[in-house]
């Protein structure tokens, strides 16, 4: 790890003011610091400034400080926001990390985290190991030919699939964006992940009060049962009256570049019987669009099959 100048404001005035790389948990950042991927010269822990506190009044607020594992345990939270949490890292790291943090987490991409190794992510213009590298956990949904790394985040997918918002403030003002349009595709420029802009700080995350999001689930597929990041995800909320699918949200994790909603799917399933039969027909279209690469084929068909399981657990109670 290189030196770097530390500092730790106590406002938001104070962290917005300061140029420089903001330190929360510090469970991503730190890594990376180590590896030498991130070098930054001047590093603002701003775990003092007030950005705590979870409301399940009308909605979900969350302050971007609050630690992962606190959202998790608290009452009113989303089952699919919960189950998310709780199926991220270790008991230990959702202590640390934050909310915010985590939603701004870099890939796990082996090429992005060796800096021996060509990335465009990290080194634009380089190019990306993956594509004719070691790819099974990569992409298959929002590539380009700069970049194939899958966003890391379970949280994420959740929050997206529930038309989250971030609040956002710099020394300029505040301003909101949905989580959705926060994420940007790799295209030509991998390395802009998201629209955080210069000296911008996450204060808050928003989740419209959305009734029947009490019937949701993140159903998560990966090598082991803990502590490894995805293959493929689900976050799923289902509206369902008389047998009948009123509406629903559907993303996906671990098969894009960015937590990847659903709306083709969302609209295959409205209108229609909460059966095993609908749930196929509409997760049939999941992958539209995908461009798998020499060794991550499987996805396509792992994608529909997380989401007509995520389906069935929240209509016929299944724990699978």
């Amino acid at each position: 790890m290189r030196p770097f100048e530390l500092t730790a404001p106590t406002t938001v005035e104070a962290a917005v003011a300061t140029p420089g790389t903001y330190l929360a948990g510090g469970t991503t950042l730190v890594d990376l610091m180590k590896l030498d991927v991130l070098t930054p010269e001047h590093v603002l822990d701003i775990n003092e400034v007030p950005l705590r506190g979870i409301d399940t009044s009308d909605g979900l607020r969350f302050g971007a400080l609050e630690r992962m594992a606190a959202i998790a345990a608290h009452p009113g939270v989303y089952p699919a926001i919960s189950r998310a949490l709780l199926l991220s890292a270790s008991q230990q790291l959702r202590n640390m990390a934050s909310i915010g943090g985590n939603l701004l987490q870099r890939t796990r991409c082996s090429y992005f985290r060796d800096v021996a190794m060509p990335c465009n992510k990290r080194v634009p213009g380089s190019g990306c190991s993956a594509i004719t590298g070691a790819n099974r956990m990569h992409a298959i949904l929002g590539t380009s030919e700069s970049c194939v790394a899958t966003h890391a985040s379970d949280v994420a997918v959740a929050l997206v699939a529930l038309d989250a918002r971030l609040r956002l403030a710099d020394a300029t003002g505040t301003r909101e964006v949905a989580l959705g349009d926060f994420y940007q595709l790799p295209g030509d420029t991998p390395a802009v992940e998201n629209d955080l802009r210069p000296g911008e700080l996450i204060t808050e995350v928003v989740v419209p009060r959305l009734d029947w999001a009490a019937n949701s689930t993140y159903v998560k597929v990966r090598d082991r049962q803990s502590y490894e990041f995805a293959l493929c995800s689900a976050a799923v909320a289902l509206d369902v009256r008389d047998g009948v699918v009123a509406d629903a949200r559907v993303a996906a994790g671990g098969v894009g570049t960015v937590p990847w909603r659903l709306p083709s799917v969302e609209a295959a399933l409205r209108g229609g019987p909460a059966t095993e039969a609908a749930f196929e027909a509409a997760a049939a279209v999941a992958a539209d669009g995908a461009q798998p690469l020499s060794e991550n084929g499987f996805k396509v068909t792992l994608l529909q099959r997380t989401i007509v399981r995520a389906l069935l657990e929240l209509t016929e109670g299944s724990s699978r």
